[in-house]
């Protein structure tokens, strides 16, 4: 039973946040289960023919990187085991000039903002311009009921969880807290709002009815 509400609940925010979201240029679409987007997303960027891929579990959880693979797709991915330093920089950078790239967010607002906190920047930076198409897959526990709200997640759920699952020494990842850090490790360097769509990207907002990703 509770499984049903939460559904409910999703299926209502995610109404209310896509239309908001279109209102600011973004071409958005809720799917209920990570099939049906899968499916969504492919039927969008079946055309393209390079990919780039930012540090995401929610895309990677998708399928979407084995199936473009599989139909003989080039995959522009750091997340690869065994790459020296130098091949992984070359591939952060050809994500920012692939046709489409796909990559999460931290957090989205119900009032139609998207909201991504890198320690690198590749990703926020293939976001806002290079591809010609941008792809942001976001679970709904990502949805929060506005800007400063998605802020408060970031700090709060999607930094300290994030840290802890790459085994970063950073103080969030010791105590679940943030306390605002300066050490070497610390991965919230960067944070980049979508306030609307950016001018010369056309950018897809996929939200999923299931809980995915930090």
């Amino acid at each position: 039973m509770e499984t049903t509400y939460q559904t409910w609940l999703w299926q209502k925010l995610a109404e209310k946040c896509v239309k908001n979201l279109k209102k600011h240029g973004f071409d958005a679409h809720f799917f209920p289960t990570v099939e049906e987007s899968r499916s969504g997303i492919l039927s969008r960027v079946s055309d393209y023919e390079t990919f780039g891929f930012g540090g995401s579990d929610t895309t990677r959880k998708l399928g979407v990187l084995e199936e473009l693979r599989s139909r003989g797709k080039t995959i522009y991915d750091h997340w690869q085991p065994g790459l020296a330093k130098e091949e992984d920089l070359d591939i952060r950078l050809r994500q920012g000039r692939c046709d489409c790239f796909f990559c999460s967010a931290n957090a989205v607002s119900v009032t139609g903002e998207i909201v991504n906190v890198d320690g690198v920047g590749n990703r926020t930076n293939a976001m806002t311009f290079g591809p010609r198409k941008v792809v942001i897959v976001a679970g709904m526990n990502k949805v929060t009921s506005d800007l400063d709200s998605a802020l408060k997640r970031i700090r709060e759920i999607a930094a300290p969880m994030r840290a802890k699952s790459l085994n970063m020494e950073t103080p969030c990842a010791e105590t679940g807290i943030c306390n605002d850090c300066n050490v070497p490790q610390r991965i919230c360097r960067v944070t980049v709002i979508l306030h609307r769509k950016p001018m010369l990207t056309d950018v897809s907002v996929i939200l999923v009815g299931e809980s995915l990703g930090f």
